[in-house]
């Protein structure tokens, strides 16, 4: 049997211009010592958000000119918020016209906001797509909203750019994209309840199956309407969370497989261990899995298309690619772990925007927010943004992060509250070339996201929390902000 560089042994789906992990991470070493900028992961963050989020200043307006509108033109007129009275139907006096007043967008309704660059999803997902072994499917797993970018959004613009199929956690998840028109296959991540397995057949959603309950169900549902139950067959290699134990798969089977309304079109596997540096862990997962797999090959059954990698997964071991892989953080233009950077370019589609509420000059010794945990030096004008915990910026990043603003870094101060909280601009002189910056309502501040050599990212907060990039991501997109796609 051969030993693979990495430690893998006994790979039997290997497919044309395989390389190892050992190779493709060798590749990547020598392109960092060729001149290639910045590897360490600390800095992945910086040297994305600069590719990423440097736009031109006109694309990050959100107010007047996005819409359209003049520069004269007044917002608050209110000529354009009213009716003529239906003085037959008892109206008098001013009536708003409704529709109108509907159509004042979110984010001039409270200043801060999400911005959810498409070119950057679809440049993520043809990257991913083209470091794929020669004839493997990309699964874009658009579960939690696309981890806060947008599940409709995210997932056409996937799909458009190399996607074949679709990963989300619930049958809501799967609804909400055919009630929009999606056609591409759509795999639940888990085993539904009973109670939903209506929803499953009526929108052709597929579900993972490890109970033999819920298949049996399952079939006999789709038997007595005339319809075929597709399913992907879940298998636990180690993790422990869901799936049948890869020695009982053929059992499993065995109890199932007689229900000719059952088409097993899947079999997979999902890896614990696949962002950690030790290969020892998902080299034994993955030897479990090909036990799996033999067994059913050697009793006759076709196991469809095999799948097991995630996004860490997929780039660190292309051996470990199968028919198909599950790709969610790195379409979003994340690295789940150090090992990654320099081996594929990722670009951040997130960035999350605010307008400054007010401005203050703040007496020396003076605290700022909850508990006072901030005091003033009194050479700062202190600026209030209306974005908080319940927006996603967490209470445990206060006093620890920068905000961006006119292309230079300010520290944001006090505790961050519910709906609002504070950063600092410094009013010290730094030399005769140093411009002070006068901080004014209505200006616009990066809460994530670069401009020029100043940066906030996701992957620092995710740092300072002790936590990762998918829950800050998730925070920011699926809370009470509006998006914006650009």
């Amino acid at each position: 049997m051969e030993e693979l560089p990495n430690g893998f042994t006994g790979f039997n789906r290997r497919g044309p211009g395989f390389t190892s992990a050992g190779d493709a991470m060798r590749k990547a070493r020598r392109s960092a010592e060729m001149g290639r900028d910045e590897t360490h992961y600390r800095e992945s963050g910086r040297k994305a958000a600069q590719h990423g989020w440097q736009l031109p200043r006109e694309k990050l307006i959100v107010g007047e000119q996005r819409r359209g509108m003049g520069p004269q033109t007044d917002p608050t007129d209110m000529k354009r918020y009213l009716r003529v009275p239906d003085v037959l139907a008892g109206e008098f006096g001013p009536v708003y016209d409704m529709q109108a007043l509907a159509e004042i967008p979110e984010y001039d309704r409270r200043w801060s906001w999400v911005e959810i660059s498409l070119s950057a999803i679809r440049h993520n997902t043809m990257t991913v797509k083209n470091s794929l072994q020669p004839g493997v499917r990309l699964m874009a797993v658009v579960k939690a909203d696309a981890y806060g970018h947008g599940a409709v959004q995210c997932a056409r613009t996937m799909l458009n750019s190399g996607a074949e199929q679709l990963g989300v956690a619930t049958v809501d998840e799967g609804i909400e994209l055919r009630e929009a028109g999606i056609q591409a296959p759509i795999l639940i991540l888990s085993e539904p309840p009973i109670s939903a397995i209506p929803l499953l057949l009526a929108h052709k959603l597929l579900p993972s199956v490890y109970t033999v309950e819920f298949a049996v169900r399952y079939a006999e549902a789709a038997d007595s309407i005339d319809q075929r139950a597709p399913y992907h067959l879940k298998v636990n290699t180690g993790m422990n969370r869901i799936g049948v134990h890869y020695s009982e798969v053929t059992e499993f089977l065995r109890q199932v497989s007689f229900h000719r309304a059952l088409d097993l079109v899947g079999t997979f596997t999902h890896f614990a261990t696949a962002d950690e540096q030790d290969t020892m862990e998902i080299e034994r997962a993955n030897n479990r899995f090909l036990t799996a797999l033999d067994a059913m090959e050697a009793v006759g059954i076709d196991p469809g298309i095999v799948h097991s990698s995630n996004s860490a997964a997929t780039t660190r071991f292309p051996q470990l690619q199968y028919d198909m892989v599950r790709v969610g953080l790195s379409l979003y233009g994340y690295y789940s772990t150090p090992e990654m950077f320099g081996m594929i370019d990722l670009i951040p589609a997130m960035s999350v925007h605010a307008r400054i509420t007010d401005v203050k000059n703040v007496p020396l010794g003076e605290g700022v927010s909850y508990f006072l945990t901030y005091r003033s030096g009194g050479y700062a004008k202190v600026c209030t943004v209306p974005i908080g915990y319940a927006d996603g910026l967490r209470f445990g990043l206060s006093n620890k992060i920068d905000f961006v603003m006119e292309g230079r870094q300010h520290p944001q101060v006090g505790n961050i509250c519910m709906d609002q909280c504070m950063f600092e601009v410094s009013q010290r002189t730094r030399g005769a070339s140093f411009e002070h910056l006068d901080p004014q309502i209505g200006d616009e501040v990066l809460i994530v996201g670069a401009q020029g050599d100043a940066f906030a990212t996701i992957d620092q907060m995710a740092e300072v929390l002790g936590s990762m990039s998918y829950e800050v991501c998730i925070g920011f997109g699926n809370g009470r902000m509006p998006r914006v796609y650009v």
